[in-house]
Order: C-alpha cells, then structure tokens, then sequence
C-alpha cells in the first residue's frame, strides 16, 4: 500500500493521527506519544503477559523521549477476564487522579479498556499493540459488558498506534490467527459493499475501500508463515488489521470492515458463544467460521439469473412490517426485540420501494456478478486458508451444532441494518431456496456436515 494512501488517510481520520507499523517500531514509542500527547504523565497500562511482551520497553522509550510515567496498572491472568464496564472506570478514575493521558499496552482487552476509559474523560490516548487479533486497534468504540450485556460503548480511536511485528510474531499462536479470521472477512464484506454500491443503498467511499481491500489479498497470502511465527509475514496482516480500523475512521461506519460474515459472530456473541473458556472464544475465530458461511452463500447467489426474476409475484408475496416484526419476536431472545426490530425496520422495503429496487437488480445483476466476481474467493479456498493459518473454519470447531448453524443464517438476517447478500437473498424472494440448496446433501454445508470434513483446527476446551 502507498505511503500517500495511508498518509491521506491520516489526515482524513478524525482520531488516529500517527501510525507505526514493522519491525523494531517499538523502540520508537516514546518518540511518536510524545510527539502526538505531550510529555505525560502517562498511565501505562497492560496485563502480566503484554507487560512482559513489551512493557518495560515501553517504559523505557517513553522515560528516553522526556515523559513523565506514573504507576502502571498492570492486570494479573488473561486480559479478557476484564472486559467489562467496571474496570474502565477503573481506569478512568487512575487517569483523572493521576492528571494523566493513557498508554495501551496489549490487544483487544486492554485497548478497549483505555480507549473507553479515555474517551469519557474526552482525551487521547496511544496504544502499543501487541498481537495480531482483531481489527479494533484503530477502530472507534469499545465492546464491553455492562450490567451482563455485551454493548459496544461509543469512544474515540487512539490519537497514535505502534504495532511492532517482532512483538506481534512473539504472541501466542491462536492470537495471529484470530486476527487472520478477522481479516479474512473483508473479502466477502468487499463483496457485501459493491452490492450495496450498485443497487445504490451504500455508496463506496474510495478511500475506505482503498485502504481495506487494496491489500487484503496480499495479506492473507503467507497463512502457514503466520502459524509458524515468521516476523516477516505479520507485516501485511498487522498492517491490513490497523487499514482496516482507519478506513472505518474515514468513512465514520464499520462498512468497509464488515457485512454479512459479521452477523454470524454479532448474533453468536450476543448468545455469549465461549465466553466461559479459557481463554475465551475469539471474535476473529466466530469471523472466520461467518466468513465461509458468508462466502458460501455468495456462491450461491451467484448461481441465480436474478434478470429473470418475477418481480410482480416477489413484490406481492413479500413480507409487510407487521410480518417482520412477528418473525423477529418467534425467532429472537426477548431481551434484544427492540434493537432487532428497529434495525430491520430501517431496512425493509415492501411496495413500489421494493419493485424498484427488484428492477434495478435486473438491470444491474450481470454488473454485479462480474464485479463481485473478481472480488470473492469460494468457500473451500477460505476455509483451507484459515486452516493453514491455524484457525477453526467450521461452525462445530468452535461448538456450534448443526441445526442451531442453519438456524443461524435466519435469525442473523435480523439484527443489522447493513445491505448485503442476506438482504439480496430476502429481497429477491430467493432465500430459502438457496438455504435449502446450501444445506442439501449436494450443497457447500450438505457436503461438509462433519466438523473435521475442512480440516480446520478446533478451539481448546469446548465439550466432548
């Protein structure tokens, strides 16, 4: 990717000003922190595994560069196990007492914890990432539980971000491909955008595109290179990672990072799959498994000649508001109707919106079937490079059995708002034609109904 690129990118972004990312960055850290947030005091914090990774480097950069440091807050066991509200206020309370301005060191977890807890004292702060697990280093709002619900808290993205891939090599093995999942889901999200982008829902916004799939391929390349800890292979996922969180920055949405893949994870999160293992079940890892699934629907899709379709008899037999909101309330938990309800509604359309938006895929179905055709790769190609990567590429690798994986396809439909190869699929009328076919013994699941049919690598600690 150019430096122009992502320069423009930083100066477009509202937040993430100063971006390092390569080998031996972090011997830089002290120098970047302080030229983007002052001399400190800085609050560092990390849990015990980052802090050995990279904490007392750290330090000593920022002590080097002039800044002042107070007490680091250091968090004994798995990060992950603090993932909640309380300890970001915490944190918060140790930044207002101490006068002090943050310093992320680690991964998900503690990111997302001095990222919330900076935000609601409105101030930057920097992280240095650690390992290659998630797109959310650069990416605005904090996922987070409060009083027993999973919500992702608004909060603004870190002013500079230092990924040092000697660091992020030195990670546990699952970390890399928890983040490879993730990256990976940015082929069918691309997919999900041209859609939205042809059948003018959601515009492509070049720049966003620009940074997320100019490179993506590339990075997804080396995936037994990723597994074996070459440093030299992390450069293209850590920096396809942080492009990711900056073209959500640049676009102000989540649509260049994800599409239908996400709502297999969104909705598997939302029934807290593997929050009780140890370490808890990735979100990259829930992606990866949406990304094949995402990915297997396309091509599906893609087998329809939509130019045909009755657009008369699909408009008549569509469903009203009234039977959306009755599908929603049968098939969803109670607690999340409200939320489902008012998202989906934003995006039915029925009537005149619908048969227009029906005879604009006609006229455009050969447009985009040739674009998204460059775009995707199938789903067996994914799932071999996931499990090359060391990741779980099938729905029960990471214990989802088989009639709730099919259950998922209809339940995820209704909880975002976002255009993509679901709402084709609905739209159209074609939906449960191509679930059936996708599930038949000849189709894409039919002929992987066994966990181990893709080899994929299964998570540590679900049930016998």
């Amino acid at each position: 990717m150019s430096e122009n690129i992502v320069a423009t990118a930083l100066e477009q972004a509202e937040y993430t000003k100063a971006m390092e990312v390569g080998r031996g960055v972090i011997s830089k850290t002290g120098d970047v922190v302080v030229d983007n947030l002052g001399n400190g005091p800085f609050l560092l914090v990390a849990d015990e595994r980052t802090w050995a990774a990279a904490g007392e480097t750290v330090a000593e950069s920022l002590r080097d560069a002039g800044a002042e440091l107070t007490e680091p807050m250091i968090y004994p066991g798995h990060p992950t196990l603090y993932a909640s509200y309380d300890h970001a206020i915490e944190i918060r309370e140790r930044l207002a007492e101490a006068g002090a301005r943050g310093v992320a060191i680690g991964s998900g977890t503690i990111n997302d914890l001095v990222k919330l807890a900076s935000g609601e004292l409105d101030q930057p702060y920097a992280v240095v990432a650690t390992a290659a697990s998630m797109d959310g280093y650069t990416g605005f709002g904090a996922p987070m539980t409060r009083d027993g619900l999973k919500i992702t808290m608004p909060c603004p993205a870190p002013r500079a971000v230092i990924f040092d891939l000697d660091v992020a090599a030195g990670a546990p093995a699952p970390m890399a491909a928890s983040g490879y999942g993730d990256l990976s889901a940015k082929i069918p999200a691309g997919a999900d955008w041209i859609l939205a982008d042809v059948t003018r829902v959601d515009p492509i916004h070049q720049l966003a595109w620009d940074l997320v799939q100019g490179g993506v391929k590339e990075a997804l390349s080396r995936p037994k290179d990723l597994a074996a800890g070459i440093p030299e292979a992390y450069e293209g996922l850590c920096t396809g990672l942080v492009m990711s969180g900056l073209a959500m920055q640049v676009a102000n949405s989540t649509r260049p990072a994800s599409g239908a893949d996400h709502y297999f994870s969104h909705l598997w999160e939302l029934d807290h799959l593997g929050a009780e293992l140890d370490p808890p079940l990735s979100h990259g890892f829930k992606v990866g498994v949406g990304t094949v699934a995402s990915l297997a629907l396309w091509e599906e899709a893609m087998r329809l000649d939509l130019a045909e379709l009755d657009v008369d008899r699909v408009v008549a037999e569509a469903p009203s508001q009234d039977d959306v909101v009755a599908r929603i309330r049968a098939a969803l938990p109670e607690r999340i109707h409200d939320e489902s309800i008012k998202v989906s509604l934003e995006k039915h359309v029925e009537g005149e919106a619908l048969r227009e938006r029906l005879l604009l895929i006609q006229e455009k179905w050969d447009a985009i079937r040739a674009r998204v055709a460059d775009q995707l790769v199938a789903p067996g190609e994914a799932a071999d490079m996931l499990r090359r990567a060391g990741a779980p590429n099938h729905p029960a690798l990471i214990g989802i059995g088989w009639d709730r994986f099919r259950a998922t396809h209809d339940k995820a439909r209704m909880i975002r708002n976002r255009y993509t190869v679901f709402e084709l699929l609905s739209e159209t009328g074609t939906f449960d034609a191509v679930l059936d076919r996708l599930f038949a013994s000849t189709g894409f699941w039919g002929r992987h109904r066994e966990g181990d049919s893709l080899g994929g690598v299964p998570v540590t600690g679900l049930p016998a």
